[in-house]
């Protein structure tokens, strides 16, 4: 797992991809499928995972029908709550979150755990974003990690 140190550089990069899907999005020519819900899946399972951490009660849907707007609102509020969780030594990171899934089913992960999963879910989600505005005749934001740290569009 990432040590405590690269998750500013992680979370910099999925919030950058995530927007430039969102700009994408607002530029397309033509409906882009179902690329907005995949975004606002992106968006509401973060803050699931935030509450997750945090104890707080479950604010959205899995799946929530969001505007374009509301998804950049979304993005507004949880970059600065995900760089108050993942601050910290890598003890903070080892510490116990104890849940249940959509399914009702009791877990625990560290935070570590959910951290890593919230940056993969994000970029597997924005794949299908990308298939879905290619079959919809639409152009898909560039979003590959290594495009953002050529561009240096990322925090060292």
């Amino acid at each position: 797992m990432p040590r405590a140190h690269e998750y500013p550089r992680l979370f910099a990069y999925d919030n950058w991809a995530n927007r430039e899907m969102l700009k994408a999005m607002e530029a397309a020519k033509a409906p882009t499928g179902r690329s907005l819900p995949f975004l606002a899946h992106i968006l509401s399972a973060q803050r699931l995972w935030w509450e997750r951490i945090t104890q707080a009660k479950q604010t959205y849907a899995v799946w929530p029908d969001f505007t374009i707007a509301q998804c950049a609102a979304e993005m507004d509020f949880l970059e600065p709550r995900w760089k108050e969780t993942y601050q910290g030594d890598d003890a903070r990171l080892n510490a116990a979150v104890t849940y249940r899934n959509s399914k009702g089913e009791a877990w625990t992960s560290t935070v570590d755990e959910i951290l890593m999963h919230v940056i993969m879910h994000g970029t597997y989600h924005r794949g299908q974003i990308a298939l879905e505005m290619r079959a919809s005749g639409n152009v898909p934001a560039y979003t590959d990690y290594i495009h953002a740290v050529r561009q240096g569009w990322l925090a060292e």
